[in-house]
């Protein structure tokens, strides 16, 4: 059960913080400081929870990355499953809190189709996924990067969110953009279908390339 309830509140941290300044900054896709910011809490939260509840859960904080370890055969599918209902509820938690602090009428940090686009959006989250969840799983594989990993995982999130933020604003998690989007509703939930699919197929994409080439190396 504590792994669960780590899962909640990571993914409740996540929306809450993250979501959180790029809503209270305005972030959009124009190249300004609240688009670096909002890049930097992304990845600033990641490394925050990774030291903290890393140890009790691993800190997926997102369902893309807990199919990726799923599929490497990291986790059982009835702890997938729970990890999945954890932190989607702890992302609507988080979006709720935001929205009941900044008001609903606000962005919450939704994400958007790029150009109104539903292909180049998939392609784009699909491929930011795969590199976010593939570094993921290389260096939690190794134990001579443990002391470091929680920071090159909160690194590598900051760079995708700093390339995909122009594009869609940056999901790369499932639970991250459900929750948002089912509080603000409209344009961004008839969309969200787009920011689950893609960062799942993503997440599945990087655990079939560890397994073919980096585990195997490390096998040989």
């Amino acid at each position: 059960m504590k792994k669960f309830i780590a899962e909640f509140i990571g993914t409740f941290v996540l929306v809450l913080f993250a979501c959180g300044t790029a809503t209270v900054l305005g972030c959009s896709n124009e190249p300004n400081a609240a688009y670096v910011l909002t890049a930097l809490a992304f990845g600033l939260v990641i490394v925050a929870m990774a030291y903290s509840i890393g140890n009790v859960s691993g800190c997926h904080i997102n369902p893309a990355v807990s199919i990726g370890v799923l599929l490497s055969g990291g986790m059982s599918v009835k702890d997938f499953f729970l990890y999945i209902i954890a932190q989607f509820a702890g992302a609507t938690a988080g979006a709720a809190v935001l929205g009941a602090l900044v008001g609903f009428d606000k962005s919450l940090g939704t994400n958007g189709l790029f150009n109104g686009q539903i292909l180049p959006s998939l392609i784009i989250e699909c491929i930011l996924t795969f590199i976010f969840v593939l570094v993921i799983l290389s260096v939690t594989s190794k134990k001579k990067y443990e002391k470091l990993a929680g920071l090159v995982i909160g690194l590598t999130l900051t760079l995708v969110h700093i390339f995909g933020i122009y594009f869609t604003g940056t999901s790369v998690n499932p639970a991250r953009s459900f929750g948002p989007a089912i509080l603000k509703g409209g344009e961004a939930l008839s969309s969200v279908w787009v920011f689950i699919v893609a960062p799942l197929v993503g997440g599945a994409l990087a655990a079939v390339v560890f397994k073919a080439l980096i585990k195997s190396k490390e096998e040989d």
